[in-house]
């Protein structure tokens, strides 16, 4: 009434509200900004579109700024929501800068931040699918040679390298962190979870948007975002892009070249050093 709203967007902010409620069940004074980030990242995961989970967004908003404005004390800070992204648009990517900045300020003082360190710089340096990532195993490592047997889509299989640094990662990680982790049991899973069992998406998930609050980082950043950050900047430092199509594992060259229409400015740039009248 007080915002004079159609009555079809009532209905829907209420149903909008009462979801949330029944996917948290806990009351609405003890609910954080985790929480609703974690049933939009449910949402995502069920296949509901942005657009959908932007107007969630905004009816919890509209909800949760109501019950502040009427005295009550509530723990959800909305600022640190990450943005929700509407429409078609090129794939995600950081600046070269911005991911190093990322992964260099992930922490590694006890087992489970080495092994989400050894994941992200392994997603960015390799170019990996998460789903690729999470059914890693062991035997799939060559540590001599530097490449890691990858499974990708359609059971199609393919050798990645990997750099001396993740070597070194890699390294520490299987001598002390994955151990703990698996409290000495039984595993060939690369990365377990912290009941030694195979992480799923949803873990991953959860693990990413902790280290983003921590880094305060409120773009919204996806597992994705590390693939296609590898391989933008492959391109941008003049790789052949047949060899970043089959780093990727993309069956078809028309894949990997929407990447090639993310940056224009990088374009521009080549185009004028490079270009026989630009002499």
């Amino acid at each position: 009434m007080e915002k004079g709203l159609a009555g079809n967007s009532v209905d829907s902010y209420t149903r909008d509200i009462r979801d949330f409620f029944e996917y948290i069940a806990k009351p609405a004074l003890e609910c954080d900004h985790k929480d609703i980030i974690n049933y939009f990242v449910e949402l995502q995961y069920l296949g509901l579109i942005n657009t959908s989970i932007a107007r969630k967004k905004v009816a919890l908003k509209q909800f949760f700024t109501y019950l502040q404005e009427t005295d009550n004390r509530i723990n959800v800070n909305f600022d640190k929501v990450p943005t929700i992204k509407i429409g078609q648009h090129l794939p995600d990517f950081l600046s070269v800068e911005e991911m190093l900045s990322f992964l260099d300020g992930l922490p590694v003082t006890n087992q489970l931040e080495i092994r989400n360190k050894v994941m992200f710089e392994m997603l960015y340096g390799c170019g990996l699918r998460i789903s690729e990532l999470l059914g890693l195993t062991t035997h799939d490592l060559n540590h001599e040679a530097q490449v890691i047997l990858v499974r990708g889509k359609g059971s199609k299989q393919r050798f990645v390298p990997y750099l001396d640094n993740l070597s070194e990662l890699i390294g520490i990680y299987l001598g002390s962190a994955r151990p703990a982790i698996l409290k000495f049991r039984s595993s060939d899973i690369l990365f377990p979870n912290y009941l030694g069992k195979k992480m799923s998406r949803m873990g991953f998930w959860k693990i990413l948007q902790q280290e983003l609050l921590k880094a305060n980082i409120k773009t919204e950043i996806t597992p994705h975002t590390f693939r296609h950050s590898f391989a933008t900047h492959l391109l941008e430092g003049g790789v052949n892009l047949r060899i970043v199509q089959v780093l990727l594992g993309h069956a078809s060259i028309d894949t990997t070249q929407i990447y090639t229409h993310v940056d224009t400015r990088h374009l521009i740039e080549t185009h004028k050093i490079y270009h026989p009248r630009a002499k």
